[in-house]
C-alpha cells in the first residue's frame, strides 16, 4: 500500500479552479508587513505553512469549523494546530519527520522494549511508579527478564515524582537502568533489583499472543493484538509489506483447524492503526460472508464529498478462507478493552455489531470514530513534516457511529483493581477470566488488590504515534489527485 503524497501545486490549482469552494473559504492570510523582510527561517516556514494550508483547505473533516490560522511565518507545528476545531478535534497531529511517522505507525521505534503505566505511589506523597504493562519479544527488556507487572521505582537511580517524571522518562530513549520490584503470587513485592537496558531499533510485532483453551467443553480462541499494521514499511520506497496480516491469517487458520467455537480478542492496549488491517481481521470473524456484506462506511467533508470518488464509500468484507465466523455457535465474540482501546479497535467493534453479539469486557474505550491519512510534501525537499489530519468519519452498515465518547463495556473490569498482574494468556488475568466465566459459567480467581487503589498518571502508550490512529486507505485520494 502506497501512502498518499499530496502535491501542493496541484492542490493549489484545484483550489483556484473550484471557485465555488474557494469563495466560501476566502480568508485574510496574516503576513509580515511589507517593510519587514522575512528571515531565512520565516521564508522556509512560509513555504511549509502554505502547503499545510492547501492541505487543510481541502481534506480537513471539520472544514466549516476550521479556525483562521495564525501568521504564516510561525513555527509549522503552531501554524497547523491553529487550524484545528478544538476541543472536538482531539486527534489531528503534525510530526517533524514524515519517515519517523510512517515507521512509528508500523511499530518501528528506538527503545528498550517495555511499555509502562504510571501510577501515584500513594495519596500521601507525590512519588510516581511505573507498572510494566507488557514486554516486547527479543527486546533488551526481555533479555533482562523484565515481566508484566514488575513495578519500577527508579530510572537511572532517580525516583520519579509528579514534578520530574516526564523528564526522567525521556532517559528511556537511550541506555538506562531501571530499579524494580516483582510481586509474588500473594501480591507481596520482593527486594529491589536493578538492571541496565540498551536502547535499540525494534520492529514490534502486533500479534503478541494466541492460544486455544478447552474449558467446560468449549474450544476458546484467544488472541492479543496490540496495534493494527499490515507489516513493516520500507523507508526508501514507502512500501509496506503484509507480514503481520499474513500472520493473523495463520492464527485464524489454526483456530479454524482446531474447531474453536468461542473467540476472545484482547484489545486492551490497542490504540489503533491501519484500516486495512482492521478489515483483514474483521473478515476473519464475520459470519455468513458474502461479497456485498459491508464492514464500514466512510464520509468526508463537504468539499471532498462533491467528487464521485468520495461519495457512497463502502468497505466490504474480504473473502478469507481462514474465516471462523460460522463456527461461533452462539454468535458472540468477546472483546477485552481499556481506556486506551481506540480507533481501529473500536472500528472492529462497531463494524461487527450488525452481524455478531459483541460482548465488551473491561473499561470504557477512548471514543474515536474519525480517521486520518498520512501526508507529506514531496515538492519541497526542505519540508520534512508529516501530517495526520482528521479527514473522515466512520459508520457501520446500519449507519451507526455513536461511539464518539467510547463503548461502555457490558461488564466493567478494571485491571488496576486486581493484583498481582498475570502474564497475557494466564486464565487468572481478570479480563480474560471474566470472558471465560461468561462463556463457561466458571472462572479462576484473579486475586483482587487488597489495598488503596492507586491513581493512574499516564502510560508510555500515550506517546506512540499509532495511539488513537485510524489510518484510511488513500486510494480514493490518489484517484482524486490523478483527476
Amino acid at each position: 500500500m502506497k501512502l498518499l503524497r499530496i502535491k501542493s501545486g496541484l492542490l493549489l490549482s484545484l483550489l483556484i479552479f473550484l471557485t465555488v469552494f474557494s469563495s466560501c473559504k476566502e480568508e485574510e492570510e496574516m503576513t509580515p508587513a511589507v517593510d519587514d523582510k522575512p528571515t531565512a527561517e520565516e521564508t522556509a516556514n512560509i513555504r511549509i505553512n502554505n502547503w499545510i494550508k492547501d492541505v487543510m483547505d481541502e481534506v480537513y473533516f471539520w472544514l466549516e469549523d476550521m479556525k483562521t490560522p495564525i501568521v504564516n511565518t510561525s513555527d509549522p507545528t503552531s501554524y497547523f494546530e491553529s487550524f484545528l476545531f478544538k476541543p472536538t478535534d482531539r486527534f489531528s497531529a503534525i510530526y517533524p519527520n514524515y519517515q519517523e511517522l510512517i515507521s512509528g505507525l508500523s511499530g518501528v521505534s528506538t527503545e528498550s522494549g517495555y511499555e509502562i503505566t504510571l501510577l501515584r505511589e500513594s495519596n500521601e506523597n507525590e512519588n510516581v511508579v511505573a507498572l510494566i504493562t507488557y514486554v516486547k519479544k527479543a527486546s533488551p527488556a526481555a533479555n533482562e527478564n523484565l515481566k508484566r507487572g514488575d513495578l519500577i521505582s527508579q530510572i537511572n537511580g532517580t525516583t520519579m515524582t509528579l514534578a520530574n517524571y516526564q523528564s526522567v522518562l525521556r532517559q528511556r530513549s537511550s541506555q538506562h537502568s531501571v530499579t524494580f520490584r516483582r510481586a509474588n503470587d500473594d501480591g507481596a513485592f520482593g527486594a529491589p533489583q536493578t538492571v541496565s537496558l540498551n536502547s535499540i531499533e525494534i520492529e514490534e510485532n502486533p500479534n503478541f499472543l494466541d492460544t486455544v483453551y478447552t474449558i467446560e467443553n468449549q474450544k476458546i480462541g484467544y488472541v492479543v493484538y496490540h496495534f493494527f499494521a499490515p507489516g513493516v514499511v520500507n523507508s526508501a520506497t514507502n512500501q509496506i509489506d503484509n507480514r503481520y496480516d499474513a500472520q493473523m491469517d495463520e492464527i485464524f487458520a489454526k483456530f479454524k483447524a482446531e474447531n474453536i467455537n468461542q473467540l476472545i480478542i484482547d484489545f486492551r492496549y490497542n490504540g489503533g492503526g491501519y484500516v486495512s488491517s482492521a478489515v483483514n481481521l474483521a473478515s476473519l470473524i464475520v459470519p455468513n460472508y458474502t461479497p456485498e456484506k459491508v464492514f464500514s462506511k466512510t464520509k468526508y467533508n463537504s468539499f471532498l464529498s462533491g467528487f464521485s470518488n468520495f461519495q457512497n464509500i463502502q468497505t466490504k468484507f474480504r473473502d478469507k478462507s481462514q474465516n471462523i465466523g460460522n463456527q461461533l455457535g452462539d454468535g458472540k465474540i468477546y472483546v477485552l478493552t481499556s481506556s486506551r482501546t481506540a480507533s481501529a479497535s473500536e472500528l472492529i467493534i462497531n463494524g461487527l455489531k450488525p452481524y455478531l453479539d459483541v460482548v465488551v469486557i473491561g473499561a470504557k474505550t477512548t471514543g474515536k470514530n474519525v480517521g486520518s491519512v498520512a501526508l507529506e510534501d514531496e515538492d519541497n525537499p526542505n519540508n520534512s513534516y508529516g501530517l495526520l489530519p482528521i479527514v473522515s468519519k466512520s459508520f457501520n452498515s446500519l449507519d451507526q457511529s455513536d461511539y464518539g465518547t467510547g463503548f461502555i463495556p457490558n461488564e466493567e473490569v478494571i485491571e488496576f483493581e486486581f493484583f498481582p498482574w498475570r502474564e497475557f494468556g494466564d486464565t487468572r488475568d481478570p479480563l480474560l477470566s471474566a470472558a471465560i466465566r461468561r462463556i463457561t459459567g466458571s472462572s479462576t480467581s484473579a486475586g483482587r488488590l487488597q489495598r488503596e487503589q492507586r491513581i493512574m498518571v499516564g502510560s508510555s502508550l500515550d506517546a506512540k504515534i499509532r495511539n488513537g490512529i485510524l489510518l484510511e486507505d488513500n486510494s480514493n485520494f490518489k484517484k482524486y489527485l490523478e483527476n
